[in-house]
């Protein structure tokens, strides 16, 4: 009568995948949940998610995201659907485009920057 049907193993630990320091994973990553890098990434990354990318953790190609905290090395092009957050000792080059930005003072920040509010609703509004 009262019939649960059985949590997944990620369910029950939370959707955050994680890469350790000391890592280095070369090729793209697809994931639909949050991710923590503190390795480091030499492709490309999409998730309908959040990354952070940890003060040890870099990535050298683009990312497509929900949202973004940077706090190590990123080079690339990053588009952020909501919002991007880059910490204080936080290093970044190429092209960003995004919701909302947050700097961080400290942060070096050497890229070009657009923000979008109306990223989210692109495809839905789409009128054709």
């Amino acid at each position: 009568m009262f019939e649960k049907s059985p949590k997944s193993y990620t369910d029950l630990l939370g959707k955050t995948n994680r890469i350790v320091e000391g890592t280095t994973i070369t090729g793209d990553i697809v994931s639909p949940a949050d991710f923590r890098l503190d390795g480091h990434l030499v492709g490309n990354f999409q998730s309908n998610g959040k990354i952070v990318i940890g003060p040890a953790g870099s990535v050298k190609g683009d990312i497509i995201c929900q949202n973004a905290d940077i706090e190590g090395q990123f080079e690339g092009k990053i588009e952020v659907m909501e919002l991007l957050n880059v910490k204080a000792h936080s290093n970044i080059n190429g092209a960003v485009i995004c919701g909302k930005l947050g700097v961080e003072p400290g942060a070096a920040f050497s890229a070009t920057c657009v923000m979008k509010t109306e990223i989210k609703s692109m495809g839905a509004n789409d009128g054709r």
